[in-house]
């Protein structure tokens, strides 16, 4: 077989080491200087290169001018050739139509290390040179100045083109030299190709569960926002009296919820979380032959799985979830070759990597641990039951009603005056309350208010003649209130009894003294 080195032709080398050097001349500092030489050579024909390429754009820029020039020359003959006119005016006239807007008149700028010493002039100033070369070629009485500026000016023309194909041939040269020899600047990534390793997430479809409704005696109680201003007693300040509805949650708020919450480990975590802690080789084993549970949403899963098992009294399985989970994230953290790196390192005996890992896994679930029995100890202590002190109004006897009275809103007396007044001071929750003249209505505006607040409110409506009440108010919402309302309740009750009793025997009295006058 034969093997083609014509390849290796294009490379520059500096320090070949075949080079045979005169015995005099120390071989180190020739190669150094072939070097330099070679660097110097380059340097310089890359900046002639760019400084070639520079100046093929403003001669382009030039040459587009001149033809503009000769065009409006030609454009406007009959006129030169009219009599008393003056030729300088008319070269102005026809350079002012050549001329472009103001951006166009700059040259572009020049790339670093290119014309460094001088400024490039404008276009328009380029011009008017050219235009006073010619002038001053023509001498001071030509015969026929029209013509003598329209070859001067198209001798200038094949000036520039014959520079413009000098310099491009030059150029190419250049660069023909520049691609013959392979550097390390012309070393370039031909492709690059990466793939991860991602499980396919399963869709997930929002589910929403139906709240817990507990039977209580004011439904509206329980419905107040949680972002309510509360006072020092946890009631509301009673501006909530004017409002009917709470705000309801949206269906997006509520699936952004559930996608936070429902984190849960894939069968594949709950498979890997199963390994015993220690048995990294069954764990490497499992890893090269399922690398999807190196995802990070295996992590996050297998943290919820021991953080559930923590909960439910399961701390072995809690600590061993966190150590398969540190593991994954340990994997997962030291790079493309993360996996094997951490086997190794955590099989070596005495290896630093065993002590870093075992705290952090003890440290982890330490946390996870005393959350969880801070959660416990809440959960126990919400678990007694709370009332909270409201006001609201009963009727003693079960037999009777309380009835509510608006005020009119044209009032005639004074009394009825006094009342508009009260009544208008009321929060216009409570009025529509009022003025449904239903009870419970009435209850639910009490029961969003503090004690103090719905005292003086029920105070109100007792001076206003609004409801005929007892004076004094039961609260039915503690043990002491509803003793008290069981009793009343009883003697009513009796008191009716006793009353019904005494009625029939009366009647019976009746009848027999109508037998005796018979």
């Amino acid at each position: 077989m034969v093997v083609n080195y014509s390849k290796w032709d294009a490379l520059e080398l500096s320090d070949d080491s075949d080079i045979e050097v005169h015995p005099n001349v120390d071989k180190r500092s020739f190669i150094r200087a072939k070097q330099n030489q070679i660097h110097q050579q380059r340097f310089e024909r890359r900046h002639q290169i760019d400084t070639l390429k520079y100046e093929r754009i403003i001669n382009d820029g030039l040459l587009q001018r001149i033809d503009k020039l000769l065009d409006s020359l030609q454009a406007h003959t009959q006129q030169a050739a009219a009599p008393g006119v003056n030729p300088d005016d008319f070269m102005m006239q026809a350079l002012m139509d050549t001329a472009g807007d103001g951006d166009d008149d700059v040259p572009p700028k020049p790339p670093q290390g290119v014309h460094t010493q001088t400024e490039e002039p404008r276009y328009s100033v380029m011009m008017a040179s050219l235009v006073d070369q010619v002038k001053k070629g023509l001498g001071d009485n030509p015969k026929d100045w029209f013509q003598g500026y329209v070859k001067g000016v198209g001798g200038h023309k094949k000036k520039v083109d014959g520079l413009q194909a000098e310099l491009n041939q030059k150029l190419a040269e250049l660069e023909k030299e520049e691609g013959k020899k392979i550097t390390s600047d012309s070393i370039h990534t031909g492709f690059s190709v990466s793939s991860v390793a991602k499980e396919k997430e399963k869709s997930k479809t929002a589910t929403t569960s139906k709240p817990e409704t507990v039977e209580v005696l004011n439904p509206g109680a329980l419905k107040k926002d949680s972002l309510r201003r509360m006072d020092s007693t946890g009631q509301s300040s009673g501006a909530e009296a004017d409002v009917d509805e709470p705000v309801q949650k949206t269906s997006k708020v509520l699936d952004d919820e559930d996608d936070d919450e429902h984190i849960e480990p894939t069968e594949l975590g709950k498979a890997f979380a199963k390994i015993k802690m220690g048995d990294y080789k069954k764990c490497l084993q499992f890893i090269s032959e399922n690398h999807a549970v190196v995802a990070e949403r295996e992590t996050d899963g297998l943290l919820v799985q021991g953080f559930n098992a923590q909960m439910d009294g399961k701390p072995e399985m809690a600590k061993q979830c966190v150590h398969q989970a540190l593991l994954l994230q340990y994997c997962r953290s030291l790079g493309r070759d993360g996996v094997g790196l951490f086997f190794k390192r955590i099989t070596t005996p005495g290896h630093q990597a065993q002590k870093v890992f075992q705290e952090d896994v003890n440290s982890t679930y330490a946390r996870i641990r005393s959350r969880c029995a801070e959660l416990a100890e809440e959960k126990e202590g919400n678990g007694k039951t709370t009332e909270t002190e409201q006001i609201q109004l009963h009727a003693v006897d079960p037999n009777t009603s309380i009835h509510i009275n608006i005020p009119s809103t044209s009032p005639t007396e004074e009394v009825e005056v006094k009342a508009r007044e009260i009544f208008e001071t009321f929060p216009p929750g409570l009025q529509r309350a009022l003025e449904s003249g239903e009870l419970a209505k009435v209850n639910d505006i009490l029961g969003k208010m503090s004690v103090e607040e719905a005292e003086e409110v029920v105070e109100k409506l007792g001076e206003g003649g609004m409801l005929s009440v007892e004076q004094g108010v039961i609260d039915g919402t503690t043990e002491e209130g509803r003793e008290k309302l069981k009793g009343l309740e009883e003697k009513a009750r009796a008191e009716k009894l006793a009353e019904e009793e005494a009625a029939r025997n009366g009647r019976v009295e009746e009848i027999e003294v109508a037998d005796i006058d018979e």
